[in-house]
């Protein structure tokens, strides 16, 4: 676990597609030493809409109950879109560790989205831990964060 950055708490949500991969992930996390608050779906039989789940996850972060959210569908994308209506979410769609690390490091991600179509367990699992480890370099990203955070306090 990344120390430096006090990651500590996550939020992990996914629809009925990926409940498997989410479960996985838990499992996974929590082996990793992070607190995990799992806000569904609880099967994989029911089927179930992503922006409930998405909704939840990152309630979960603008709330400060955790540090970081996780949401999982099956390419990630309308996962992505209903997080980032969140007051105060950076959700970041990501398909290779290159995204993960530009996520993190350049724009201070928050939600990490994914489709689980499209990865192996093992690689989701790899590229979760680098999200998690990599830093915010802040810096000359600052700026540029900040112009997010206008935009989004203006909504235009």
């Amino acid at each position: 676990m990344n120390s430096t950055d006090q990651v500590k708490r996550i939020a992990i949500g996914a629809d009925h597609g990926s409940y498997d991969t989410k479960e996985m992930l838990k499992a996974f996390l929590q082996a990793s030493g992070y607190q995990v608050f799992d806000v569904g779906t609880t099967n994989s039989t029911t089927k179930v809409d992503y922006p409930d789940f998405a909704l939840a996850v990152s309630r979960k972060v603008v709330s400060g109950e955790c540090d970081r959210g996780i949401m999982l569908d099956a390419a990630g994308i309308g996962s992505s879109m209903v997080c980032n209506k969140v007051h105060g979410i950076r959700a970041a769609l990501c398909w290779s560790e290159k995204t993960i690390v530009n996520s993190r490091e350049h724009n201070n991600a928050n939600v990490l989205t994914m489709g689980t179509a499209q990865h192996k367990p093992d690689e989701i699992c790899t590229m979760v831990r680098l999200w998690l480890e990599t830093r915010f370099e802040g810096g000359r990203h600052w700026p540029r964060i900040n112009k997010m955070m206008s935009i989004e306090r203006e909504g235009k």
